[in-house]
């Protein structure tokens, strides 16, 4: 594959509140990238990068966190200490997460402790998208990564070294405006125009060119970048 994964852009309005709250939560460094502010992951753990927003009306949501825990009460208590907010997103009372948000309203779950689906994958277990299988499958050849989930209308994907998740549920309809989170992607040879026509030719929209910016088969919004060189260290790959 010639696009490797370095992160999941959020807009905010401050960059360095979201960036400070997760900083603090997952215990990472913020590292100063290309106008916006970076959390590296390392290896297999999702790199989480925000930025400042766009002007004028934003998409809803449509990618979220989950974190494990071995103490569900202590990571939330933490993340609430840190700026956190519980919020109601329709979850049922039987169900056994609990959803916050962070400082930029950006929703994310605390999964409780013995999951088995999300088991070994590190303290960032899951980014989970509102999209189709098409885009699963789309993003599965374009990182190269296998197919760990694919039942009904709920696809999931994972580096072959482990660690995040990424799964996709079709739970909201196709975005009518830009939406507030996006993937970052680095060739793998320094050769972003390569990068792009191999993405194209997986089922990858052009949007604009001189920026490297595409859509996914949902008409998702993601970036390559020119090069593949980054001072932060590891990408999720």
């Amino acid at each position: 594959m010639r696009s490797r994964l370095l992160a999941v852009t959020f807009e905010a309005a401050n960059p360095a509140e979201p960036a400070g709250f997760w900083a603090g939560l997952l215990g990472r460094e913020v590292v100063e990238d290309d106008g916006g502010v970076l959390l590296p992951g390392g290896d297999t753990q999702l790199g989480l990068r925000f930025v400042r927003g766009r002007a004028g009306r934003l998409g809803a949501n449509r990618m979220h966190l989950h974190l494990t825990s071995t103490d569900q009460q202590h990571t939330v208590a933490t993340a609430v200490r840190l700026g956190a907010r519980h919020v109601d997103v329709g979850q049922r009372p039987e169900e056994s997460h609990v959803v916050l948000a962070d400082p930029a309203d950006h929703e994310f779950c605390v999964i409780e402790p013995g999951n088995d689906y999300l088991a070994g994958c590190g303290p960032l277990g899951e980014l989970t998208c509102a999209g189709t299988r098409q885009a699963g499958l789309f993003w599965s050849k374009a990182l190269g990564w296998p197919l760990v989930w694919d039942q009904g209308e709920q696809t999931a994907i994972q580096s072959p070294h482990g660690g995040t998740k990424i799964a996709w549920d079709t739970w909201e309809s196709t975005p009518a405006a830009p939406n507030r989170q996006h993937f970052e992607l680095l060739p793998t040879d320094g050769n972003q125009q390569a990068a792009i026509d191999e993405l194209v030719s997986l089922g990858a929209t052009r949007l604009d060119a001189r920026t490297g910016v595409l859509a996914d088969p949902d008409g998702n919004e993601f970036r390559v970048r020119p090069t593949a060189r980054h001072p932060a260290g590891p990408e999720c790959r």
